[in-house]
């Protein structure tokens, strides 16, 4: 799909009109017919022919956050096809092994013979597949259910916070200072999810550092806290596919699948959506998020989770 085209796709998802995403994705498919090429290394092999009684090989291509957020699908596609095989990210594997639908689990480290599959799909183009619409998006949650690890006990609401995105679209992240003081709201414990070189920046006695770099003790945390705020990266997708309370800052212009103008996400019924109204400018956002967690501190009630 050329670059204008995609541009095309996109909007048409933000404003909620998937019907009409679907038919730009059913050109694509078209110009797919058309090429003689079909290697074994390619990301999807899928011509737009019927999955029923197939041995599907899903491919998950692009970001755990994509991963995250499509696997619902999977369930869906089982109940169609013969066998289904998901070549995932390593780190994800963990969370994935009990996973209902998914015959074998694979990571992409290990190449995948094409005589053990009918077809190969892009683990994105399942939406397309199934042509989902706005009211049926499989928003059953919790779908990656995981146990939550233990916490010290207390009456405080625990939050967990992520502030740093990775370098591919710095727009995401808020700056740390932003934060300032949310760790001195009486009835707030807070969580540092953060991982990576941000975490240099966070100052002593600035929350507790609750994170892992493996990917399963984090879901782990995530299950144990009550409350998510995060800018739009991976642990926004893992909590909300976990059906943990969770508030994504959004930047101006942000990715399709948070849409336009909506304060929650029909792909996450546990998410609130705190958008920027001008580019860069977070400082009115984080107000907001402050007010917001305060108001849920004074009204002593813990949002609802619906983690295992």
């Amino acid at each position: 799909m050329c670059e204008q085209l995609a541009d095309v796709w996109r909007q048409q998802m933000r404003r909620g009109d998937f019907e009409a995403a679907w038919r730009i994705s059913d050109c694509a498919l078209r110009n797919r017919r058309r090429s003689t090429r079909c290697t074994a290394d390619e990301e999807s092999t899928w011509r737009g022919e019927p999955l029923h009684e197939k041995r599907v090989l899903i491919r998950c291509c692009y970001g755990l956050g994509d991963t995250l957020q499509f696997v619902r699908y999977v369930p869906l596609l089982r109940r169609i096809a013969h066998h289904v095989t998901l070549h995932a990210q390593a780190s994800v594997v963990r969370v994935l092994e009990h996973f209902e639908g998914i015959d074998s689990l694979t990571t992409r480290y290990n190449s995948i013979s094409p005589e053990t599959y009918d077809v190969a799909v892009a683990l994105t183009e399942l939406p397309h597949i199934f042509r989902t619409h706005l009211d049926t998006i499989p928003a059953t949650i919790p779908y990656i259910p995981v146990a939550p690890r233990s916490l010290s006990p207390t009456s405080n609401i625990r939050v967990g916070l992520v502030w740093e995105a990775s370098n591919w679209d710095p727009r995401r992240s808020v700056p740390l200072q932003l934060f300032a003081g949310f760790d001195r709201i009486a009835g707030v414990s807070l969580h540092i999810l953060q991982r990576g070189r941000a975490l240099l920046d966070r100052p002593i006695g600035f929350g507790i550092d609750s994170g892992s770099d493996d990917l399963y003790e984090a879901a782990r945390t995530i299950a144990a806290v009550d409350l998510i705020i995060t800018i739009d990266s991976m642990p926004a997708h893992l909590a909300g596919a976990m059906g943990v309370p969770t508030w994504v800052l959004l930047h101006s212009n942000c990715d399709w699948r948070w849409m336009r103008n909506r304060t929650d996400s029909p792909w996450y019924p546990t998410m609130r959506l705190f958008r920027q109204k001008h580019p860069g400018d977070w400082r009115p956002v984080m107000a907001r998020v402050k007010q917001e967690l305060k108001r849920l501190v004074r009204s002593q009630v813990k949002p609802l989770s619906v983690a295992a």
